[in-house]
């Protein structure tokens, strides 16, 4: 069918971010994106709990001027030939992602809404709204960061997403990572989480606990945690504290100076 497009978003401009690119390293074993170092144990409160990578073993990246035009060409290539996307019939626009092409934080979740959709922006509704308080409270502005889904169209009457559309969607969030290079990634949710670490247990006994993003050299730490409409659902005092205290963790790695004890 044909393909609407929505648009990635703002990004910073050259000459208000470093280029930075990093010498190559070994490959050693095949892995699959996705496919990841579990660090059993619950962390304390904004606690690091793993060594974060090398840099002097992680791939080459691109400067930061290249990642918006790098991002764009993904785009158009993902419109025209994503074997999901172009022959699902449920949407009216795709939703790529959007955000800052060099950001250091990336938010990821599973599929768009009907917001989404009808937009082509990632996170609008009333989850979106949400991640975005989140986002604020965090200390960043959403431009700052970068927000994707494992699915780039919504699915028929916002069904969780299938093993065979993650599979074949998933190869252009996986060039999505590598361009943009996250120090952090937040799975947000279940099926994000589960494509990010390679893994079938749930998203309750995931959150709060560090793991690796990992595709041939590169790997980025993530932190799990619950999709923004399933803390509106569960709007609990417990469920609150659970969410942020997983952000609380990740502003201890990005912002450690910053990162605030309490709401």
């Amino acid at each position: 069918m044909p393909i609407n497009r929505g648009g990635i978003g703002s990004t910073r401009h050259c000459g208000d971010v470093g280029e930075s690119s990093g010498p190559s390293g070994p490959s050693g074993a095949a892995v699959r994106p996705g496919q990841a170092a579990l660090v059993g144990g619950e962390p304390a409160q904004g606690e690091l709990s793993f060594a974060p990578p090398d840099d002097h073993h992680q791939p080459a990246q691109l400067p930061a001027c290249e990642k918006p035009q790098a991002l764009e060409a993904l785009r158009a290539r993902h419109d025209e030939t994503c074997p999901h996307c172009t022959q699902a019939t449920a949407h009216t626009r795709t939703v790529f992602g959007e955000g800052n092409a060099d950001a250091e934080l990336m938010f990821i979740g599973e599929a768009p809404g009907e917001e989404e959709d009808r937009t082509g922006r990632p996170f609008v509704g009333r989850a979106g709204r949400k991640l975005d308080d989140i986002i604020k409270a965090m200390g960043w502005r959403r431009e700052e960061v970068y927000i994707a889904n494992v699915l780039k169209s919504r699915p028929p009457g916002n069904r969780t997403p299938l093993a065979g559309e993650v599979e074949v969607c998933t190869e252009f969030l996986a060039e999505q990572i590598r361009i943009i290079r996250p120090q952090v990634i937040v799975g947000l949710g279940g099926p994000a989480t589960k494509w990010l670490l390679g893994t079938n247990q749930g998203i309750t006994r995931l959150r709060g606990q560090w793991a690796t993003y990992t595709d041939g050299a590169l790997s980025i730490p993530v932190m799990p945690t619950f999709h923004t409409a399933y803390l509106l659902r569960n709007y609990t005092a417990e469920t609150r504290a659970r969410v942020w205290s997983d952000m609380q963790a990740v502003m201890a790695v990005l912002r450690p100076h910053d990162a605030p004890t309490g709401r």
